[in-house]
């Protein structure tokens, strides 16, 4: 689990938006002491205006090779100049390899240094002599540049308007900037590619963030904010993806068209959640997949915030399994005549020390037994 989990969601991010259009490396080596380049975005898609149009003011920096460079924290005058001296050690390897290949090196060749930052003070910019584009350049408000030489911009993302164009970089920010946008984000068309994307690197943020927030304390007070930010979005994600299983449902003329289109976009939220939080699955967990999946949306809702919850080890599965477990015996023994009878303290344990294969049957009979017979089962197999 990443230590930076704002560093891996700025880079995922971009690397997600950008990649459409050309050739995008994140992490990126530059020789002079190895500093590593944050995007490096090569252009070459060369018929994609619509696309281009939709990132808006991103779209626009997109035009040209680019090094972007994005802070969690206000850049200080120190990070300015160390992204510099990456873009004059990233010149001088491609003007080295055009004398090796015997060529000229053409300007439109030579990136541009874009800096993301949350806040940039007037006094920080006065001392670099950043300077605001001419309107008819049509870069807006937050958007600076050095003279024309340096090919060096910084876009101090809090200044941004709140408009559409900019959406995708206030993405980038911090406090209400970021959650504005998140907001905004949530009201786009089911549809847009572009929103189920960031939705998902934002589960994926979400989960970075719970996993390295210790559990004896209460972290970072904006980071828990904007968790909670996120958390409602399992909502409406869960909700659009029940919204496609009855569009489904319909164009089949089948109620089991519904029922699979919900249930799939459960797993596929499901999966990826435990993945980006706990790494690879092992096969007792993978076995609680298609049961979790079927839970009603309020239910399923429920455990993933419980999940994204859970402080703990990443080697520690066992806190996630016994989650897992309870509410799939809880969705179906609550539910009946039994509801008022507890389930035994032992079930849980009894039924995690099955194999996977023991463990997969069991569940696929589950809706059929009740709890004796549940109970006479695993007393079955432990002797």
């Amino acid at each position: 689990m990443t230590k930076f989990p704002h560093e891996q969601f700025a880079k995922e991010y971009l690397q997600e938006l950008l990649s459409p259009l050309g050739e995008v490396e994140t992490s990126k080596d530059v020789t002079a002491e190895v500093r590593e380049i944050d995007i490096w975005f090569q252009p070459t898609s060369v018929d994609a205006g619509e696309y281009i149009e939709s990132l808006g003011l991103l779209g626009k920096m997109a035009a040209t090779p680019a090094i972007i460079e994005p802070f969690r924290n206000p850049v200080t005058a120190e990070g300015i100049f160390s992204c510099v001296v990456k873009l004059l050690n990233s010149r001088a390897e491609l003007e080295r390899r055009a004398n090796r290949e015997d060529r000229r090196l053409d300007e439109r060749q030579l990136p541009m240094l874009w800096i993301l930052t949350p806040t940039a003070s007037e006094l920080l910019l006065n001392s670099f002599g950043f300077l605001t584009p001419e309107e008819s350049q049509g870069w807006g408000r937050g958007v600076y540049f050095l003279s024309e030489v340096w090919r060096v911009g910084l876009i101090a993302i809090h200044q941004l308007p709140r408009t559409p164009e900019t959406i995708w970089l206030r993405m980038l920010g911090r406090g209400r900037v970021q959650q504005g946008a998140i907001a905004e984000l949530t009201a786009l068309p089911l549809d847009d590619s572009l929103r189920a994307n960031a939705l998902q690197l934002l589960y994926n943020l979400q989960a970075n963030l719970q996993a390295n927030t210790p559990t004896n304390t209460a972290g970072d007070d904006e980071d828990q904010e904007l968790v909670m930010a996120i958390v409602p979005l399992f909502q409406q994600h869960l909700q659009d993806a029940e919204q496609k299983g009855i569009e489904q449902g319909i164009e089949q003329g089948i109620e089991q068209g519904i029922e699979q289109g919900i249930e799939q976009g459960q797993r596929l939220i499901l999966e990826s959640f435990l993945q980006v939080r706990f790494g690879d699955l092992d096969p007792l967990t993978l076995t609680f997949l298609r049961p979790i999946s079927a839970l009603p949306t309020a239910e399923f809702t429920m455990l993933l915030v419980q999940l994204s919850m859970l402080a703990i080890a990443q080697t520690d599965r066992q806190p996630v399994l016994n989650l897992l477990a309870a509410s799939v015996l809880n969705n179906r023994f609550s539910a009946s005549a039994q509801s008022e009878q507890e389930l035994p303290v032992t079930l849980i344990p009894n039924l995690l020390g099955l194999s996977p294969e023991n463990l997969s049957l069991l569940l696929s009979e589950l809706p059929q037994l009740s709890l004796e017979d549940l109970m006479a089962r695993l007393s079955e197999r432990s002797t």
